[in-house]
Protein backbone atom coordinates (compact mmCIF):
# COMPACT_ATOMS: atom_id res chain seq x y z
CA UNK A 1 0.00 0.00 0.00
CA UNK A 2 1.03 3.08 -1.19
CA UNK A 3 1.41 6.18 1.54
CA UNK A 4 -1.31 8.07 -0.21
CA UNK A 5 -3.53 5.18 0.34
CA UNK A 6 -2.19 4.66 3.93
CA UNK A 7 -2.87 8.10 4.79
CA UNK A 8 -6.58 7.97 3.59
CA UNK A 9 -7.42 4.68 5.37
CA UNK A 10 -6.08 6.73 8.94
CA UNK A 11 -8.14 9.49 7.61
CA UNK A 12 -11.28 7.41 7.52
CA UNK A 13 -10.75 5.46 10.49
CA UNK A 14 -10.37 8.52 12.11
CA UNK A 15 -13.40 10.34 11.03
CA UNK A 16 -16.29 8.81 12.62
CA UNK A 17 -14.41 9.68 16.34
CA UNK A 18 -14.08 13.01 15.02
CA UNK A 19 -17.90 13.43 13.86
CA UNK A 20 -19.18 11.84 17.45
CA UNK A 21 -17.09 14.48 18.83
CA UNK A 22 -18.34 17.65 17.55
CA UNK A 23 -22.26 15.84 17.38
CA UNK A 24 -21.86 15.55 20.92
CA UNK A 25 -20.39 19.03 21.68
CA UNK A 26 -23.30 20.75 19.07
CA UNK A 27 -25.54 19.07 20.89
CA UNK A 28 -24.04 20.36 24.22
CA UNK A 29 -24.07 23.71 23.14
CA UNK A 30 -27.48 23.32 21.84
CA UNK A 31 -28.76 21.85 24.95
CA UNK A 32 -27.33 24.10 27.78
CA UNK A 33 -29.05 27.01 26.36
CA UNK A 34 -33.03 24.96 26.84
CA UNK A 35 -31.54 23.35 30.31
CA UNK A 36 -30.89 27.20 31.77
CA UNK A 37 -34.14 28.53 30.29
CA UNK A 38 -35.53 25.30 31.91
CA UNK A 39 -34.00 26.21 35.22
CA UNK A 40 -35.13 29.79 34.83
CA UNK A 41 -38.78 28.48 34.71
CA UNK A 42 -38.80 26.78 37.29
CA UNK A 43 -37.17 28.98 39.78
CA UNK A 44 -39.59 31.19 38.57
CA UNK A 45 -42.30 29.01 39.06
CA UNK A 46 -41.22 28.03 42.66
CA UNK A 47 -41.41 32.06 43.21
CA UNK A 48 -44.87 32.24 41.92
CA UNK A 49 -45.99 29.57 43.91
CA UNK A 50 -44.41 30.88 47.04
CA UNK A 51 -45.90 34.52 46.42
CA UNK A 52 -49.52 33.28 45.60
CA UNK A 53 -48.94 31.21 49.12
CA UNK A 54 -47.81 34.65 51.18
CA UNK A 55 -50.53 36.50 49.80
CA UNK A 56 -53.37 33.58 50.08
CA UNK A 57 -51.98 33.28 53.77
CA UNK A 58 -52.27 37.59 54.41
CA UNK A 59 -55.68 37.44 52.41
CA UNK A 60 -56.93 34.50 55.36
CA UNK A 61 -55.71 36.33 57.93
CA UNK A 62 -57.13 40.15 57.25
CA UNK A 63 -60.35 37.72 56.87
CA UNK A 64 -60.01 36.26 60.12
CA UNK A 65 -59.27 39.80 61.65
CA UNK A 66 -61.99 41.52 59.46
CA UNK A 67 -64.14 38.70 61.07
CA UNK A 68 -62.98 39.22 64.29
CA UNK A 69 -63.63 43.25 64.52
CA UNK A 70 -66.94 42.49 62.92
CA UNK A 71 -67.94 39.88 65.91
CA UNK A 72 -66.58 42.47 68.69
CA UNK A 73 -68.38 45.06 66.73
CA UNK A 74 -71.74 43.23 66.86
CA UNK A 75 -70.84 42.14 70.41
CA UNK A 76 -70.44 46.07 71.66
CA UNK A 77 -73.79 46.96 69.80
CA UNK A 78 -75.68 44.30 71.64
CA UNK A 79 -74.14 45.88 74.70
CA UNK A 80 -74.71 49.04 73.95
CA UNK A 81 -78.65 48.28 73.15
CA UNK A 82 -78.70 46.56 76.37
CA UNK A 83 -77.47 49.02 78.21
CA UNK A 84 -79.67 51.59 76.30
CA UNK A 85 -82.90 49.25 77.22
CA UNK A 86 -81.65 49.51 80.99
CA UNK A 87 -81.05 53.44 80.86
CA UNK A 88 -84.75 53.71 79.48
CA UNK A 89 -85.67 51.35 82.36
CA UNK A 90 -84.29 53.52 85.21
CA UNK A 91 -85.40 56.52 83.06
CA UNK A 92 -88.60 55.22 83.63
CA UNK A 93 -88.02 54.05 87.17
CA UNK A 94 -86.92 58.14 88.07
CA UNK A 95 -89.78 59.74 86.37
CA UNK A 96 -92.01 57.57 87.94
CA UNK A 97 -90.83 57.86 91.68
CA UNK A 98 -90.25 61.86 91.33
CA UNK A 99 -94.04 62.00 89.95
CA UNK A 100 -94.66 59.81 93.42
CA UNK A 101 -92.15 62.35 95.41
CA UNK A 102 -93.18 65.21 94.00
CA UNK A 103 -96.98 64.41 95.08
CA UNK A 104 -95.70 63.36 98.20
CA UNK A 105 -93.95 66.50 98.53
CA UNK A 106 -96.95 68.93 97.51
CA UNK A 107 -98.79 67.27 100.91
CA UNK A 108 -96.24 67.32 103.29
CA UNK A 109 -96.94 70.70 104.64
CA UNK A 110 -100.09 68.51 105.85
CA UNK A 111 -98.06 66.72 107.82
CA UNK A 112 -97.32 67.14 111.48
CA UNK A 113 -94.19 65.22 113.39
CA UNK A 114 -95.87 63.11 116.15
CA UNK A 115 -92.72 60.94 117.57
CA UNK A 116 -88.87 61.24 116.33
CA UNK A 117 -85.78 59.66 116.64
CA UNK A 118 -82.06 59.46 115.99
CA UNK A 119 -79.96 56.57 115.13
CA UNK A 120 -76.07 56.60 115.52
CA UNK A 121 -73.43 54.75 113.61
CA UNK A 122 -69.64 53.43 113.32
CA UNK A 123 -67.08 55.50 111.63
CA UNK A 124 -67.65 54.90 107.66
CA UNK A 125 -70.46 51.76 108.84
CA UNK A 126 -73.98 51.75 107.59
CA UNK A 127 -74.87 48.68 110.33
CA UNK A 128 -77.51 48.98 112.81
CA UNK A 129 -76.21 48.58 116.86
CA UNK A 130 -78.49 46.54 119.38
CA UNK A 131 -78.78 50.30 120.45
CA UNK A 132 -80.22 51.68 117.04
CA UNK A 133 -82.58 49.11 116.59
CA UNK A 134 -84.59 49.32 120.08
CA UNK A 135 -84.36 53.67 119.44
CA UNK A 136 -85.99 52.31 116.11
CA UNK A 137 -88.23 50.25 118.00
CA UNK A 138 -90.16 52.38 120.08
CA UNK A 139 -90.80 54.84 117.22
CA UNK A 140 -92.30 51.46 115.50
CA UNK A 141 -94.31 50.95 118.56
CA UNK A 142 -96.49 53.98 117.37
CA UNK A 143 -97.30 53.88 113.85
CA UNK A 144 -99.97 51.16 114.57
CA UNK A 145 -101.44 54.01 115.86
CA UNK A 146 -101.76 56.31 112.70
CA UNK A 147 -104.33 56.05 109.99
CA UNK A 148 -102.44 58.34 107.26
CA UNK A 149 -98.55 58.56 108.13
CA UNK A 150 -95.46 59.29 105.97
CA UNK A 151 -92.04 58.45 107.56
CA UNK A 152 -89.60 60.63 107.16
CA UNK A 153 -85.58 59.59 106.66
CA UNK A 154 -82.85 61.75 106.89
CA UNK A 155 -79.30 60.21 106.87
CA UNK A 156 -76.35 62.20 107.67
CA UNK A 157 -72.58 61.94 108.33
CA UNK A 158 -69.59 63.92 109.55
CA UNK A 159 -67.28 66.10 107.54
CA UNK A 160 -64.11 63.07 107.15
CA UNK A 161 -63.57 62.05 103.27
CA UNK A 162 -65.37 63.08 100.04
CA UNK A 163 -68.24 64.81 99.92
CA UNK A 164 -70.04 62.22 96.78
CA UNK A 165 -68.48 59.51 99.16
CA UNK A 166 -70.71 60.66 102.13
CA UNK A 167 -73.75 61.38 100.11
CA UNK A 168 -73.69 57.78 99.14
CA UNK A 169 -72.70 56.63 102.80
CA UNK A 170 -75.59 58.40 104.11
CA UNK A 171 -78.10 56.61 101.49
CA UNK A 172 -77.15 53.40 102.68
CA UNK A 173 -77.11 54.26 106.47
CA UNK A 174 -81.19 55.69 105.74
CA UNK A 175 -81.70 52.17 103.54
CA UNK A 176 -80.13 50.16 106.54
CA UNK A 177 -82.99 52.16 108.58
CA UNK A 178 -85.76 51.88 106.09
CA UNK A 179 -85.39 47.96 105.79
CA UNK A 180 -85.17 47.45 108.99
CA UNK A 181 -88.80 49.61 109.55
CA UNK A 182 -90.13 48.24 106.61
CA UNK A 183 -89.32 44.44 107.62
CA UNK A 184 -90.26 44.24 110.92
CA UNK A 185 -93.65 46.55 111.07
CA UNK A 186 -94.63 46.09 107.43
CA UNK A 187 -94.49 49.89 106.02
CA UNK A 188 -95.12 50.42 102.14
CA UNK A 189 -92.41 52.12 100.14
CA UNK A 190 -94.37 54.76 99.41
CA UNK A 191 -95.21 56.02 102.66
CA UNK A 192 -90.84 56.78 103.27
CA UNK A 193 -89.79 59.71 102.29
CA UNK A 194 -86.02 59.46 102.47
CA UNK A 195 -83.40 61.97 102.14
CA UNK A 196 -79.07 61.34 101.94
CA UNK A 197 -77.85 64.79 103.07
CA UNK A 198 -74.39 63.71 103.29
CA UNK A 199 -72.65 66.05 105.59
CA UNK A 200 -74.43 68.86 104.47
CA UNK A 201 -76.51 68.98 107.69
CA UNK A 202 -74.04 68.67 111.05
CA UNK A 203 -76.10 68.80 114.53
CA UNK A 204 -72.90 69.40 115.71
CA UNK A 205 -68.82 70.83 114.93
CA UNK A 206 -67.22 68.23 113.12
CA UNK A 207 -63.94 69.61 114.71
CA UNK A 208 -64.58 66.78 117.78
CA UNK A 209 -64.57 63.20 117.93
CA UNK A 210 -67.78 63.83 119.83
CA UNK A 211 -69.26 66.19 117.22
CA UNK A 212 -68.50 63.86 114.69
CA UNK A 213 -69.79 60.96 116.25
CA UNK A 214 -73.13 62.62 116.67
CA UNK A 215 -73.31 63.70 113.00
CA UNK A 216 -72.58 60.08 112.07
CA UNK A 217 -76.63 59.15 112.18
CA UNK A 218 -80.03 59.00 110.54
CA UNK A 219 -82.95 60.83 111.75
CA UNK A 220 -86.16 58.82 111.64
CA UNK A 221 -89.32 61.01 111.60
CA UNK A 222 -93.19 59.85 112.32
CA UNK A 223 -95.20 62.59 110.86
CA UNK A 224 -99.18 62.87 110.24
CA UNK A 225 -101.80 64.76 108.77
CA UNK A 226 -104.81 63.26 111.09
CA UNK A 227 -104.69 66.49 112.76
CA UNK A 228 -105.43 68.26 109.72
CA UNK A 229 -108.35 65.66 108.33
CA UNK A 230 -109.81 66.50 112.57
CA UNK A 231 -109.71 70.23 111.96
CA UNK A 232 -111.19 69.81 108.15
CA UNK A 233 -113.92 68.08 109.24
CA UNK A 234 -114.77 69.80 111.92
CA UNK A 235 -114.81 73.25 110.27
CA UNK A 236 -117.34 71.83 106.93
CA UNK A 237 -120.76 72.87 107.46
CA UNK A 238 -123.03 70.13 108.65
CA UNK A 239 -125.75 69.04 105.96
CA UNK A 240 -129.48 71.10 106.63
Amino acid sequence: MNRISMVAVLIAGTMPFTVGCATKKYTREQAAPLINKTNELDDLTAKNTKDIKDTDARAQAGIKDAQAKADTADQHAVQAGQQADEANKNATTVASNVTSLAGTVENLDNFKPVAESSVHFAFDKADLTKKAKEALDQLGDQIANQKHFLIEVEGSTDSTGDAEYNYELSKRRADAVIQYLAEKYQIPAHKIYLIGLGKDKPVEKNATAEGRAKNRRVDVRLMTNQGSEQQNASAAPSGQ
